[in-house]
């Protein structure tokens, strides 16, 4: 039996009896961590191992949003502050080398930190454009304006990730950067011409479709279903994920727990799953939501099997750490090239 088509957070630290219980039963494809989960490296490596042990699976996926700057889950002092992506792209406007050599570094880092306490998800690089709309939601986590620049940097930093063996996941799928509101708590809607769209905000997707995993946006494109956020659209994931974007890898629903999505939480995973999404996302670690959510998600399909399988390898092939030395020599470059951020 494949394992249900899901990922999940948990409530605190460490599992309870529930969770565990849970878990077991329900077995999702995998985890997500927050920074309620997180207090030392001792602790969360613990929380880890917990979570693949519930499931009988060591190999099952630990997702993480460890970005830089204001969305990191792992925090000094334990680990490392990393810039946000806004100061990358402002290095790569002043010298697109530098600003490249700079963002893979530092994805690097994040990768070994991220990778120090089991978890092998990294959901990175944010593809979202900076328009004068943006909400603060996204703000200073774009890399810029330009299209080109926010492939760039994205695929650098992509690159970073997969090198030192986390899975990168390419976000917010076709784009949330003309959001004027914050899907965590209501809908956006985009009124952009769909020609506008294809341009500009979904041209850092279609450049970076190769990538095995990624992870939508809540919002509601009115040039591509005026009824349904992209989320729960099979007109928006079949047409332009899948289609105009060319995105044949593994997609996860944005957290459904967010308020983004109207109706009851078995009902936006089914949403979701029928629209065309591989894998419904759920973060908040609430019991009573995740056991709605398991009653309406199945196991994986052999499509979505397929393409979890592909980006395993995907990984493996571009998997090439640098050790510790290397590491250590990247944070020192990292200083160089953006001091105060090594």
């Amino acid at each position: 039996m494949s394992p249900r088509a899901a990922i999940f957070g948990c409530s605190g630290l460490d599992l309870t009896s529930e969770e565990r219980v849970f878990f077991r039963d329900a077995d999702p494809l995998g985890f997500i961590l927050f920074a309620r989960n997180v207090d030392t490296p001792q602790q969360a490596r613990r929380l880890v191992d917990e979570l693949r042990t519930s499931v009988g699976r060591a190999e099952a996926p630990v997702l993480i949003d460890q970005e830089g700057g204001r969305v990191a889950r792992l925090k000094p002092p334990h680990w490392r502050a990393a810039p946000p992506a806004r100061l990358l792209g402002e290095l790569y406007e002043r010298d697109p080398e530098r600003g490249l050599e700079a963002t893979r570094l530092n994805s690097r880092l994040l990768a070994a930190d991220v990778a120090s306490i089991g978890c092998d998800v990294d959901c990175l690089p944010v593809l979202d454009i900076a328009v004068p709309e943006t909400h603060a939601v996204i703000g200073d986590r774009a890399y810029g304006s330009d299209p080109g620049t926010v492939a760039a940097l994205g695929r650098a930093a992509a690159e970073g990730l997969l090198a030192e063996g986390v899975m990168p996941i390419i976000k917010h799928i076709p784009g949330h950067g003309r959001a004027m509101v914050d899907s965590h708590h209501a809908l956006p809607t985009v009124d952009a011409p769909l020609d506008v769209l294809e341009r500009l905000d979904f041209l850092p997707f279609s450049l970076l479709s190769d990538l095995p995993w990624a992870m939508t946006a809540h919002v509601l494109y009115t040039a591509v279903d005026a009824e349904a956020a992209l989320t729960v659209s099979a007109r928006g994931v079949q047409n332009v994920v899948r289609r105009h974007i060319g995105f044949d890898g593994l997609l996860l629903s944005d957290d459904l727990s967010m308020q983004a999505l109207g109706g009851s939480l078995g009902d936006r995973a089914a949403r979701a799953l029928l629209a065309g999404c591989d894998i419904a996302l759920h973060c908040n670690g609430r019991m009573d939501e995740m056991r709605e959510i398991a009653d309406r998600a199945g196991p994986m399909t052999a499509a979505t099997m397929r393409r979890f399988e592909e980006g395993r390898r995907y990984l493996a092939r571009h998997r090439a750490p640098l050790g510790g030395a290397g590491l250590a020599d990247a944070g020192k470059r990292l200083s160089s090239l953006l001091p105060g951020w090594g």
